[in-house]
């Protein structure tokens, strides 16, 4: 029997892991596997369950995230998590976490395919990223562990942010649209459309 052939989703595009000629670094993350997990927060069997396989209490505010070592949690809804890890280890964790929720009203489903993400790097990535949202990422009370779903260049997405200074954050879009969303993203991180805030312009 065939192994399935896992292959990027913009794996037409060399420029992919390193484009040049931006203002900021900007790359594919082609080796996260993604679990969606469903629950009710209010459950302690099934908030117990689930840390005993992840090694860590999972988020309950909106918008934040939590992890352990090469495994994260990020909050979508009250009772919804993604949660994140080296692609080789998705389908071992995965596994662990449907026998630790067995007979817990919960769902624990395989999604390492469904998204492509994209790392922004650097000073000019809030600036980025902000061309393509009415959220305005620029606020200072986002901070490193944010985590919100947004409209970016007309489409669903989901910013988590890893650090602020510099900022570096990941944005995930379903694997459709990769593509579009990686064109967009080196259109408007050129240095020709740069933009700097409350600043005269070059």
């Amino acid at each position: 029997m065939a192994e399935p052939l896992l292959r990027s989703a913009l794996h037409h595009r060399p420029e992919r892991t390193g484009a040049a000629g931006l203002t900021i670094a900007l790359q594919e993350i082609e080796d996260r596997g993604m679990i969606d997990l469903r629950g009710l927060a209010n459950d302690e069997g099934f908030l117990g369950a689930a840390r005993t396989v992840l090694g860590f209490d999972l988020p309950l505010a909106p918008r934040t995230s939590m992890g352990a070592g090469a495994v994260t949690g990020l909050w979508l809804s009250v009772d919804q998590w993604l949660i994140t890890c080296p692609r080789q280890d998705a389908p071992s964790l995965h596994a662990r976490l449907v026998e630790a929720l067995r007979g817990i009203h919960s769902l624990a489903a395989d999604m390492s395919d469904a998204r492509a993400i994209f790392r922004l790097n650097g000073d000019n990535a809030r600036e980025v990223l902000n061309k393509g949202t009415s959220v305005d990422v620029t606020s200072p009370e986002i901070a490193a562990g944010f985590v919100r779903r947004i409209r970016y260049a007309e489409i669903a997405a989901l910013v988590h942010v890893l650090s602020t200074n510099p900022f570096a954050c990941d944005l995930y879009v379903f694997r459709s649209y990769a593509d579009y969303a990686w064109s967009f993203l080196t259109f408007t991180a050129r240095e020709a459309a740069r933009v700097k805030l409350f600043g005269r312009q070059s």
